[in-house]
């Protein structure tokens, strides 16, 4: 596989500055860096991200994230490797990821249960953490960035 391009990011590369202190400060908002994986990828699964589910495994494993979970985030609801706070994380991630499949795309259940395991500070960094991993995976799969390769 041949990316169809190269990384828009690299043509443009006034905006990896803004793309790196956008990630610097997600990560300083104080959820566990496993949330932040599982939720990294399990949007990246929603949107058919290769690079972003491959990249985002490795980053993962290397973080915490147990075999067991990476191996069954796609099925997460009938796993039993995850912790509430971790399902209220990817149910908001699932949800703020698939906008466009309900009238009502993050329901009040969602959020009510997220926010009785994050405070608003964390919120706000998982909502801006799954909105960049859609960034990426938007970029990646438009131009085709195979799995395995580096891209950023």
């Amino acid at each position: 596989m041949k990316a169809r391009m190269t990384n828009p990011a690299r043509v443009i590369p006034e905006v990896m500055p803004a793309i790196q202190d956008l990630i610097k400060a997600v990560r300083k908002g104080g959820v566990p860096e496993t949330v932040l994986e599982l939720v990294h990828l399990r949007a990246s699964q929603i949107n058919g991200c290769g690079f972003c589910v491959d990249l985002g495994a490795r980053e993962a494993r290397k973080n915490g994230v147990s075999d067991e979970q990476l191996h069954t985030v796609a099925a997460w609801r009938e796993a039993p490797y995850f912790s509430d706070a971790e399902r209220a994380a990817l149910a908001l991630a699932e949800a703020a990821t698939r906008l466009a499949d309900s009238s009502d795309p993050v329901p009040d259940a969602v959020w009510d249960e997220a926010a009785d395991h994050f405070d608003e500070r964390q919120l706000a960094a998982i909502i801006l953490w799954v909105a960049t991993t859609n960034f990426f995976n938007r970029i990646n799969v438009t131009v085709k960035q195979p799995a395995g390769v580096t891209g950023w």
